[in-house]
């Protein structure tokens, strides 16, 4: 079928009580990996790239590869820009026809992250596509993006943003961290819950690697309706092509150990789309 939109797919899982897994992809097979695992449990799925993934292969061969995928497969699928750092970035993504845009202002002050989600939100709904954003500050570091100190997001401060913004899906920091972490991280549970109670409009939890799968769990029980993971889908590739490569040193075709990084990939991902409940939903 062709590219969704996040917005039904979110809204769907927020009245369902269940959350839609958002995959970081940086190559061909990690998107057929993806879709392979929705497919086999027949759940949508969001496939996501960040500002330098783009940087390395453009928004243009990401989309192509989203949408061949997407076509040939029987399940919703949309193509999403995940922490987009700038407007402009932000509205290249939204010409190229991605099906989600996300803007992440949250390392400006409070009104100005306002002010640049409110643009970004104008401008895409214009086409009928959903925008998330970030309030508050999910530390750790991944690729170019350096959250630095954590910063958790306030209730109060969430209701008015969203207000002012019209934004879709607000990420939340509430105690995850990007890349891997140092130890079991300990999420603000009760925090999340005082967000779910005056925010109406779905929840996303970012850095969600490495966090124990009974606590998403509990993080979409208080309201995550959208779960990112992306370092262990690196993970999970590269230990696929080292198998490949220890086992027989001298493989030259990239085929072969390529499939086998697709191949646990795809295991990864079934495995958290039953972590989010998705499972039977497409």
């Amino acid at each position: 079928m062709p590219l969704v939109t996040t917005k039904k797919i979110l809204l769907d899982a927020q009245k369902g009580k269940y959350a839609i897994g958002a995959f970081n992809v940086e190559n061909m097979e990690m998107i057929q990996a993806v879709v392979a695992a929705a497919e086999e449990l027949q759940s949508p799925v969001i496939l996501q790239t960040t500002p330098t993934t783009i940087k390395y292969g453009s928004l243009e061969y990401y989309y192509a590869n989203a949408r061949t995928a997407a076509e040939k497969a029987s399940v919703p699928i949309a193509i999403h820009l995940d922490h987009g750092n700038s407007f402009e970035l932000a509205m290249q993504a939204f010409r190229a026809g991605y099906t989600s845009i996300m803007i992440d202002g949250s390392y400006e002050v409070f009104d100005k992250n306002i002010a640049v989600t409110k643009a970004v939100a104008e401008a895409c709904h214009s086409s009928g596509i959903p925008v998330e954003a970030e309030l508050g500050k999910v530390g750790g570091k991944e690729d170019d993006l350096d959250g630095g100190g954590a910063r958790y997001t306030d209730p109060q401060e969430a209701k008015l943003f969203v207000e002012k913004t019209g934004v879709d899906f607000l990420a939340v920091a509430i105690g995850t961290a990007h890349g891997i972490y140092k130890g079991v991280p300990k999420l603000d549970l009760e925090r999340l819950s005082e967000i779910q109670k005056v925010v109406t409009i779905p929840l996303v939890l970012h850095g969600t690697s490495g966090v124990p799968d009974d606590t998403v769990r509990e993080c979409i029980h208080r309201g995550i309706c959208k779960v990112n993971y992306a370092t262990d889908l690196r993970i999970a590739f590269s230990k696929g092509v080292s198998e490949v490569l220890r086992e027989v040193p001298d493989t030259i075709d990239p085929k072969k150990y390529s499939s086998k990084g697709r191949e646990e990939v795809k295991k990864y991902v079934m495995n958290k789309i039953e972590v989010c409940g998705s499972a039977g939903k497409a």
